[in-house]
């Protein structure tokens, strides 16, 4: 499987447990902003099919899922107070992972997106659903700053884009 496109997101704040819908959607807007360049930047300009609209707002996905695509993702997570591993000592992990997956994918109706949500048009997202991660690999360090305490994290995110392979099945449904 070739990778389409590799790039890396960066994010450094709050990554709470069972995140809000504003807290989501702040992360959200971190990761607008990086996929607004990696579009500007891009010889591939994005196609207006694959905008979404949800509510009064407009949400462009990179990874869609009638395009038999998905993602990889390598995390390196820093955390103060906690060094190498403590992956599953280091606090409710799990759900400030779910937190992160919901904040790359487009809102799955207009009750995720907060009132006061800055318009953007379209408001870039990297994911249509979080279900197009195939592969997760996560590292965990100690962020060696003074003055952090959790929930606050430094995520450095590599992005690998991949195509599904042609097989029998999805072959015969392209070629008719």
């Amino acid at each position: 499987m070739d990778s389409l496109i590799n790039f890396t997101l960066t994010y450094d704040g709050n990554l709470k447990a069972n995140g809000s819908r504003e807290h989501k959607q702040e992360i959200r807007h971190v990761f607008h902003g990086q996929l607004y360049e990696l579009w500007k930047h891009s010889p591939v300009k994005p196609s207006e099919s694959l905008i979404k609209k949800i509510g009064n707002y407009s949400f462009f996905p990179l990874v869609v899922e009638g395009r038999e695509e998905f993602v990889e993702l390598e995390i390196l997570m820093l955390r103060p107070d906690y060094g190498p591993g403590y992956i599953v000592q280091g606090g409710d992990i799990d759900n400030r992972l779910k937190t992160l997956f919901d904040s790359f994918r487009i809102p799955k109706d207009v009750n995720e997106i907060p009132s006061d949500t800055k318009k953007e048009e379209p408001f870039y997202c990297l994911l249509e659903d979080d279900i197009l991660i195939s592969k997760l690999s996560i590292n965990t360090d100690r962020l060696l700053e003074p003055e952090k305490s959790n929930p606050y994290v430094r995520l450095i995110i590599h992005v690998q884009v991949k195509r599904l392979p042609l097989l029998g099945g999805n072959m015969m449904s392209i070629l008719s």
